[in-house]
């Protein structure tokens, strides 16, 4: 007896109809497969191939825009009363220097930045996540929404794994390991603004990836999002490279090209000491890639967030900021 088709064949069958009948998926059919995914819809070999083929040809700034938006009907928070500034991404981990980017964002917050972040941890092996230094450097972990709308009203931070807005979303990411490769969730994961904040930054490791962030933004309307390939794929800025920031300001795109502020690179440490992080804030620890990286990934923030009209102005600024901070982690 003949099986009637899956209602997610056809999307699979869209994207691996081989190499003259195959195409991408229009934002809508994006929509739509995205969303029978996270409505638990579509079976494990399904999301295996649908993945991979995605993975294969590269997801389009249409379909990963249709995503997007599948993503976020689902997880549908309320914001809190407080007016979130920026909306900050961190799934890559790192892997050869220290996150040193989370000592930016406590200088942003600090000086009155409200920052949310979001990300997932051990998907990758070999890199340090977000999510286990956070206490480090005197930052907020919540483990629901409400707590994350709490920290942010009361301490201008909030950090929040993915698993507990997006469950299905974090467990597609940890399927990393066993498919060997990453998958269109890390992208678009990156992108959820899942708590409405005025701004949203995102790191990207494949520069390639930069202008899809960039078009699916001016595609969903969001207001501010800037993209930069930061170090290990976080949103840091290598002071050792020069540093393209690709953003949209109310549907008009802007490149700017921020200089390397040393003129030879600095040789990677032989193993990552997390206490640094700390030692460093406090000024019992020094290092001079560390502090331009935070003083470098702060300007970019300044700047994109309309603190400092220029970028000599921005980096002026957040300078005088690592400068004045009060030193004690709390």
């Amino acid at each position: 007896m003949a099986h009637s088709e899956h209602l997610f064949a056809p999307y699979i069958r869209i994207l691996g109809k081989g190499r003259k009948g195959s195409r991408s998926l229009t934002q809508e059919e994006a929509f739509d497969a995205m969303s029978l995914i996270l409505d638990n819809r579509v079976e494990e070999v399904q999301l295996g191939a649908f993945l991979m083929l995605l993975r294969v040809k590269e997801e389009t700034p249409e379909e990963l825009a249709g995503f997007i938006q599948a993503a976020r009907d689902v997880i549908a928070i309320t914001p809190p009363a407080t007016t979130i500034d920026l909306d900050w991404s961190s799934y890559a981990g790192k892997r050869r220097h220290l996150p040193w980017f989370l000592l930016a964002a406590r200088l942003l917050t600090d000086n009155g930045v409200t920052v949310f972040m979001h990300g997932a941890k051990g998907h990758t092996e070999g890199r340090i996540y977000t999510q286990d230094l956070l206490s480090h450097v005197g930052l907020p972990e919540a483990t629901s929404v409400e707590q994350a709308q709490q920290q942010l009203t009361q301490n201008r931070f909030s950090y929040l794994s993915l698993e507990h807005f997006c469950p299905k979303l974090a467990d597609i990411i940890n399927l990393r390991p066993i498919l060997g490769l990453r998958s269109p969730v890390h992208t678009l994961a990156r992108m959820l603004n899942p708590f409405s904040a005025t701004a949203s930054i995102q790191g990207i490791f494949h520069p390639g990836y930069r202008p899809t962030h960039q078009e699916a933004a001016l595609i969903l309307n969001d207001p501010h999002v800037a993209v930069i390939k930061g170090e290990g794929g976080e949103i840091e800025r290598n002071p050792d490279v020069p540093c393209l920031v690709q953003s949209v300001h109310n549907s008009q795109r802007f490149d700017e090209q921020w200089p390397a502020l040393f003129l030879k690179r600095h040789r990677k440490p032989d193993h990552l000491n997390p206490q640094q992080l700390a030692d460093l804030w406090s000024g019992k620890y020094t290092d001079e890639y560390a502090e331009a990286t935070i003083i470098g990934t702060t300007a970019i923030v300044l700047h994109f967030l309309g603190a400092c009209k220029t970028q000599l102005d921005a980096q002026e600024k957040a300078k005088q900021l690592w400068k004045s901070r009060v030193v004690s982690i709390s």
